[in-house]
């Protein structure tokens, strides 16, 4: 890791792993070492050991910042101190966990909004997490593991990253070290290998992290941004099609549950296709006082999701929910509209459905992708 200089903002490198124990928390304190052996400043602001005997050897011989005590409904909580690392201002910071969620009393809710008040300060950071705590990839981290990850960051979090590596190890390689007690105490470790280290879980997730690494690297060729990717790839071409024009893409926004895994989904393929991205809803009349309470407060949710995730909003006016959306999308220049999968057909939900329906009429010439929920597997 290049320290940024000094005056402008920190950089940011995220130590990436697909499950416990792969490896992480070694990596960033040995990059500590090292950064420290060179003549860096280096402190530890978060270290979480996990009761694993080589990481916590390793971790000796760092400068550590103490961490805040927060008394929370009677008991004691300990998080990262920022505004004691504010104060000391280290050259560079080793945060670990970057997705947990602070105790109530923080100034903060979450650690990766403590590291980005460090990074603003000029305080390089190097961080560890697991990539099923990525938000676009929630839904199918559900699908794939029947858990729902309830820490998430947003994808634009991870692109401010300069630089990330992945620790890889193998599924059978990462079970034997459970199986050794390395990871985790015997009995925490049976539980383990009963639901979430299964072998084809496991191997799925390192999939999808090999995948995210690569998608990193192919985004940032070419030393965009002065990013520094660990994984070499070939180009993309980005978001441009073949006539030279800009993939657009527009995610229709309803009150439905379902439209929260909408938005990830199409944010997800935007990101891919570096495409521009609309989260667009349809109300039939002025403002948001011409829906019901409950439908507003829906949509309002909904609306604010998208735009943690950088999604620029519109909310649009007509009584032909169909034509309006698909004339915005002419207007723009959109190349793709994303639609939630309506329910099945029971007469509460035939308008619905028949919404669809009539936006895939009207918007011959355009991409429209309906999209089904997604289901944990059983």
């Amino acid at each position: 890791m290049n320290p940024a200089p000094r005056g402008k903002p920190g950089r940011l490198k995220i130590i990436l792993g697909y499950a416990a124990g792969v490896g992480k928390t070694y990596k960033m304190l040995d990059e500590g070492h090292t950064l420290a052996a060179q003549g860096h400043d280096v402190v530890v602001g978060y270290f979480e050991p996990h009761g694993r005997k080589e990481t916590i050897a390793l971790a000796e011989g760092l400068e550590f910042v103490p961490r805040r005590a927060i008394e929370y409904r009677g008991r004691r909580f300990e998080e990262m101190d920022t505004p004691a690392i504010l104060q000391r201002h280290p050259e560079i910071c080793l945060v670990d966990e970057f997705p947990h969620t602070n105790v109530p009393g923080a100034e903060r809710s979450k650690r990766w909004e403590d590291v980005l008040v460090l990074l603003d300060a000029g305080v390089d950071v190097v961080t560890t997490m697991n990539i099923q705590h990525l938000e676009s990839l929630n839904d199918q981290m559900r699908e794939i593991t029947g858990v729902q990850v309830r820490e998430t960051i947003p994808d634009w979090v991870m692109k401010r990253a300069a630089e990330m590596v992945l620790v890889d190890l193998t599924p059978r390689a990462l079970l034997n070290r459970l199986d050794r007690g390395v990871v985790y105490a015997p009995d925490k470790a049976q539980r383990a290998k009963e639901n979430f280290f299964k072998e084809p879980t496991l191997a799925a997730l390192r999939e999808m992290a090999l995948r995210q690494t690569a998608h990193e690297v192919d985004s940032r060729h070419g030393g965009e941004n002065n990013r520094e990717p660990s994984v070499a790839s070939e180009p993309s071409q980005g978001g441009v099609m073949a006539d030279g024009a800009r993939e657009r893409i527009l995610i229709h926004i309803t009150e439905a549950p379902a439209t929260a895994a909408l938005i990830r989904r199409g944010h997800r393929v935007s990101d891919y296709l570096n495409a521009d991205c609309f989260a667009v809803c349809v109300l039939p009349g002025p403002g948001m006082g011409s829906v019901p309470a409950k439908t507003r407060g829906a949509l309002e949710q909904q609306l604010d999701f998208a735009r943690k995730l950088h999604i620029e909003t519109r909310i649009l006016e007509g009584e032909d929910e169909a034509r309006t959306l698909v004339d915005f999308a002419r207007r723009n220049g959109v190349t793709q509209i994303f639609l939630a999968k309506p329910p099945r057909p029971v007469l509460r939900f035939l308008s619905k459905r028949q919404l669809a329906m009539r936006i895939v009429r009207l918007a011959r010439d355009i991409q429209v992708t309906v999209v089904a929920e997604r289901r944990a597997r059983k």
